[in-house]
């Protein structure tokens, strides 16, 4: 007797109209989640926003949760990339005044992107599964933060502890900014007021 075999699935070929199919529903989502917020969208709003069948969705995605880490890896990724870029290019990278400037620089005070960031924590506060993977994601900057301040050779204030413990103060600050940023909706003030705030964060 003949034993069957099942074939293997193929992966699903990459090709660039797929890719350009995938990049309109991540832009798409990404305008509508900061219009509407995370909570009010449906599926079917990003579809018509980006001009796509529900079933061109999810051939790509298999949720609206799935859609915003994607939208959240490429953001922190990119912080990450400019927290790299601004410290590695110090002049003095024991001068905290000219370090607190760059990562002042570097991090993103995008309104848009802070309204969605927001949105999205006080979902993932009501939802344990996903406020997981939220925590995951706010600890890798977290942690790219404090191996940036480790090379740079600056020494926190003793009051503050570890350079770790700097790391974070400088998450709280940057998250104390973002939340104001919205309602006052002047990027250059906050992005002073931010490096002013890291400035004594990172001075001994």
């Amino acid at each position: 007797m003949q034993t069957s075999t099942t074939t293997p699935a193929k992966p699903v070929r990459v090709t660039k109209r797929r890719a350009e199919t995938r990049a309109r529903l991540i832009d798409a989502a990404f305008q509508v989640f900061a219009d509407k917020g995370f909570g009010n969208v449906r599926i079917e709003d990003v579809c018509e926003a980006a001009g796509y069948s529900r079933g061109a969705f999810y051939s790509q995605f298999d949720s609206l949760e799935e859609l915003f880490f994607i939208i959240y890896d490429q953001h922190a990724t990119h912080v990450i990339e400019r927290l790299s870029t601004a410290i590695a290019g110090a002049d003095d990278p024991t001068d905290p005044a000219g370090t607190a400037e760059r990562i002042a620089t570097a991090l993103l005070l995008d309104r848009d992107w802070l309204l969605i960031k927001t949105d999205f924590l006080l979902h993932a506060a009501r939802h344990p599964d996903v406020a997981q993977r939220l925590v995951m994601h706010r600890a890798q900057l977290r942690a790219a933060i404090e191996d940036r301040l480790t090379s740079s050779a600056i020494e926190p204030p003793q009051a503050l502890g570890t350079v770790a413990d700097a790391a974070r103060a400088v998450i709280a600050a940057y998250e104390g900014v973002s939340n104001q940023l919205p309602l006052d909706d002047d990027q250059a003030a906050a992005r002073t007021w931010l490096g002013q705030l890291l400035h004594v964060v990172l001075t001994r």
